[in-house]
């Protein structure tokens, strides 16, 4: 009797955990089915307008090339911008990542007009630089205002701000799976926040629904073809890795050597008006525009041409000198243009093809340079297709492995070192 009893006992208290539990996720999934699905809309909004006024921007640029000359007066223009009115956001995607591994204050809501007109700005007279950080701005200044509104509680925010900068990458790149997974990895090198993942995946995939809704579309790329995986292929995929790995472990090393030169200017309005002094000479010297802005048209071109060797090298000291100088934007898209150029031209001697290798470039320079590696390889089969899938992965591990612990987000921390080998660094 005495165990009949003890298991009658046993199998009671088991259903109502069971019960408890069950009713307990149900309400949490609720909520934030709720909140994801309000935030996303809005985000993906902000981004369809983000995106069609930057449209505009580059459009009127290359219409009215003489706006170049004005660099310095827009770069003067953001300064004193965020020297007045954005002192508390001027850390951009680095404050982001700062309340997300220890939750402070709540992300002011200026950042968001800050950094679109800011970006805007930059593109129009003829900075280079991305998008990514201005939707992720946008995202996470836009998501932390639900702190406020839905009085969510302090492990809440964690949440909310994933979701924010989720729903800004999955929007602007229409890539909702790579800008889920990119929230939920970015702010730790080497760990995930699991707790986090459905909202994250329902914010990201509701933003870039309503961004396409709203009629606005994304380049498309293609890798007209992919080899048979055997053994040499798959060595020739890591060496490109290695060389993806050092071009992102180069582009962050400069841009922060470059912030630290110019941080020797005290009036920072001064950074950007000099720094567009410097860079409109640098323009006038290339003499052409395709390095200056996202570069889109190159990187569609890299696909099916062989890109010349100092390609990449151009697009990579012109975006670290004008994001150092304090210009705004993202790194993202000038990582693709890196990528894919430094890809294109390893055709030249790697032979793996053309569009693969400049497929693989793309995604994996911007791997090792923000150290989210699954998020670029959910990227590159966003893109480009499953087919390649493999090749994407090798190469993006790979450059994350090889780009050392450096990164284009100051603010990272390391929840686990890379290899062994890096523990003591």
């Amino acid at each position: 009797m005495p165990v009949k009893k003890l298991t009658e006992g046993f199998l009671l208290s088991t259903k109502s955990f069971i019960k408890l539990d069950f009713g307990l996720l149900l309400a949490s999934t609720v909520k934030w089915l709720f909140i994801s699905s309000i935030l996303g809309a809005v985000i993906g909004s902000a981004s369809a307008l983000f995106l069609e006024t930057l449209n505009w921007a580059t459009n009127y640029r290359e219409q009215h090339l003489w706006m170049i000359a004005l660099l310095p007066v827009a770069g003067l223009v953001i300064g004193l911008s965020y020297h007045y009115y954005g002192a508390k956001v001027v850390k951009g995607n680095n404050l982001l990542i700062e309340e997300l591994q220890s939750p402070k204050n709540i992300i002011p809501l200026i950042m968001a007009p800050l950094i679109f007109a800011g970006t805007i700005i930059t593109h129009l007279f003829g900075g280079s630089a991305g998008r990514e950080g201005t939707a992720v701005q946008i995202g996470g200044a836009f998501a932390d205002q639900f702190t406020k509104l839905f009085k969510l509680k302090a492990r809440d925010r964690k949440v909310i701000l994933i979701c924010g900068i989720s729903a800004g990458f999955a929007s602007v790149f229409g890539t909702p799976l790579a800008g889920a997974v990119f929230g939920l990895e970015v702010f730790v090198i080497g760990s995930l926040s699991y707790s986090s993942i459905l909202p994250s995946f329902v914010t990201a995939i509701i933003a870039d629904y309503t961004c396409k809704a709203w009629g606005v579309g994304h380049t498309h790329y293609s890798i007209a073809a992919v080899p048979e995986i055997d053994s040499i292929n798959l060595l020739l995929s890591l060496a490109a890795g290695i060389l993806f790995g050092l071009a992102a472990r180069t582009f962050s090393t400069l841009n922060h050597a470059l912030s630290r030169l110019f941080a020797k200017i005290n009036y920072p309005p001064l950074r950007p008006f000099i720094g567009g002094i410097i860079l409109v000479g640098i323009i006038y010297l290339i003499g052409n525009t395709r390095y200056i802005g996202l570069g889109i048209p190159v990187i569609s071109e890299s696909f099916i041409k062989q890109e010349a060797y100092y390609t990449f090298a151009i697009k990579l000291f012109l975006t670290a000198f004008t994001l150092s100088a304090g210009f705004k934007g993202g790194e993202v898209t000038p990582l693709f243009f890196i990528g894919a150029t430094l890809g294109s031209f390893l055709s030249f001697f790697i032979p793996l093809p053309i569009s693969l290798l400049t497929g693989m470039g793309f995604v994996a320079v911007f791997a090792g340079a923000a150290n989210t590696p699954l998020a670029c390889i959910f990227m590159g089969i966003e893109l480009f297709g499953a087919s390649s899938g493999i090749y994407i992965a090798l190469a993006c591990v790979t450059a994350y492995l090889f780009s050392g612990h450096t990164g284009i987000y100051k603010s990272q921390t390391i929840g686990a070192p890379k290899h062994l080998l890096l523990k003591r660094h």
